[in-house]
Formats: C-alpha cells, sequence, structure tokens
C-alpha cells in the first residue's frame, strides 16, 4: 500500500515537471514517455496501453465513423497519455503528411509495415479508392489484436487485413498470399532497424515498381541513418525529406518520401528541401 501511494505522488509529481524537461531532448522524451510513463499507468491501472486506448475508443467514438476513431485517439493521446508511436502523428503536419501523400499517389495496393493501435492504418484506409484494401503487418499480437478492435471500430474492417508475425517472413510471400505483382504505396513504421532490410527485401522481391511511393516515419527520432544514406544516395529513387517535430516536444522528426524510379542509371536525385 505505501508503495502504491508513492508511485502516486511520484506520478503525480513527475506528470506536471518531466513533461516541460524533456521538451527538447528526443532521447528524454522517449524515455520518459514510452517507457517510464507507460510502466507507472500499466502498474496503477492493471492494463496495458494499448488496452486503455482501445477503451478510449470504444467509449469515444462514433461507431463507423473513421474521422471519429481519428478524433478519439487524438484526444487520449493530448489529454490521457501522450503515445508516441501513435500522436506525434496526430493533430499536426505529419499526419497531414500522411493524408496528403496518400491522396497524391491514389494508390490500388497499399502496405504498411508496423500497425501498432490501428491509427494509421485508419487514417491512410479512410483516404483509399473504394476497391483498394490495405495489408498490415505487425509482430507483436497483443498490438495486432488492438487494431484489429480499433479498425473495425471505424468500420474498415472489410478494406484492412492485419498479419501478424515478422515483415522479414511475410513480406516474401505477399504475391502468393495476395495476388499482389507490386505495391503503389508503402508506409514504414515499425523498428526502425528494419527499415533498411525491408526496403530491400521489397526490391529483391519485385514489389516495387516505377512510380511506386516510399512513405518512412520517424527518420530523426528514433531515427534511420542507415536507412536515409541507402534511400537518398540510390540511382532508383527520388526522395525528399519532411521535417516535423514529435507531438508536444521541440524535438526534431521527420517523414522521408522516396519515388521508385525503377532500375536506372543518372544523377542522384534528392531533394533535401524541407518542409515546415
Amino acid at each position: 500500500m505505501f508503495l502504491l501511494v508513492v508511485l502516486v505522488g511520484l506520478y503525480a509529481v513527475c506528470r506536471c515537471m518531466i513533461p516541460w524537461l524533456v521538451q527538447s531532448n528526443s532521447t528524454l522524451a522517449l524515455l520518459w514517455y514510452d517507457f517510464v510513463l507507460e510502466m507507472t499507468l500499466d502498474l496503477l491501472t492493471r492494463t496495458t496501453r494499448p488496452q486503455r486506448l482501445l477503451r478510449a475508443v470504444i467509449i469515444n467514438a462514433v461507431r463507423g465513423d473513421p474521422d471519429s476513431v481519428i478524433r478519439a485517439i487524438d484526444h487520449f493521446c493530448k489529454h490521457t497519455e501522450c503515445v508516441y508511436s501513435v500522436n506525434h502523428m496526430a493533430l499536426c503536419l505529419p499526419g497531414a503528411i500522411l493524408d496528403s501523400v496518400v491522396m497524391e499517389t491514389s494508390p490500388s495496393t497499399v502496405l504498411e509495415l508496423g500497425t501498432y493501435c490501428g491509427y494509421s492504418a485508419v487514417r491512410i484506409t479512410r483516404l483509399l479508392p473504394p476497391s483498394t484494401r490495405l495489408i498490415t503487418v505487425e509482430m507483436n499480437p497483443e498490438y495486432a489484436c488492438v487494431a484489429r478492435q480499433v479498425i473495425q471500430h471505424a468500420g474498415l474492417q472489410d478494406k484492412v487485413c492485419v498479419l501478424e508475425g515478422q515483415s522479414a517472413d511475410l513480406i516474401p510471400k505477399m504475391a502468393e498470399m495476395f495476388g499482389i505483382q507490386t505495391f503503389d504505396f508503402v508506409f514504414l513504421d515499425h523498428w526502425k532497424d528494419r527499415y533498411l532490410p525491408d526496403i530491400r527485401l521489397l526490391e529483391d522481391c519485385s514489389l516495387l515498381a516505377q512510380g511506386s511511393v516510399v512513405l518512412a516515419d520517424n527518420v530523426v527520432c528514433p531515427g534511420t541513418p542507415d536507412y536515409l544514406n541507402y534511400i537518398r544516395s540510390n540511382l532508383n529513387y527520388k526522395s525528399r525529406f519532411y521535417q516535423a517535430h514529435l507531438e508536444y516536444t521541440r524535438v526534431l522528426d521527420g517523414l522521408e518520401r522516396s519515388e521508385y524510379l525503377g532500375c536506372r542509371q543518372g544523377k542522384r536525385q534528392v531533394d533535401r528541401d524541407t518542409d515546415r
């Protein structure tokens, strides 16, 4: 009981002070929000963060309304828990960038690597043409279970397929499982050390065609330097960087949009200008 009282007291003090202290430090921000705060709330509530997010969606979002689900998650992240895996995209530039890229691409085949709780899957799918289906890959069974329920609450269950497993195992099976030759749009938002191996695997499996667009999230924080070096120096891609910030901080982050040009030779094409 004493330990619980101490934890509650520490949580109350830290909840007010630490967010101010970690505003400009990416390491501290991620450590606080994605580890200390999450673990404390898990202990106090005996639930996990994905379960708390799902409950917020069920209580506050209108069933069958994707935009209502997005608003419910945004509100949960802003007023209850700052979920960096989701919330850095909510309410601000990164979400608008994702929307813009999806709409300008108007893809007929879409792959997402890293589902988490289904926020970006809902955000992407609500903008897709009627005949387009999203395939999203999540290695964590709990996250996949929550994502399916969030997606179902949004009324998009018939347009989204959530696959459980490792991206390295599932990517080579995409053509056989779904009869897909190539993906028009790929969203990378999973483990950052998998960005480079998986883009290479997509190439090796001939799942990218000329004009395919790959959008990679969090390329600055936590960061994907090996992926950026590969994609920006590769003659087969034309890339553009969009600068953004982690939500509620001054920590710089960004997304990298890369258009696959096919196997070709010529001068490297990289647009390093930032959009603010």
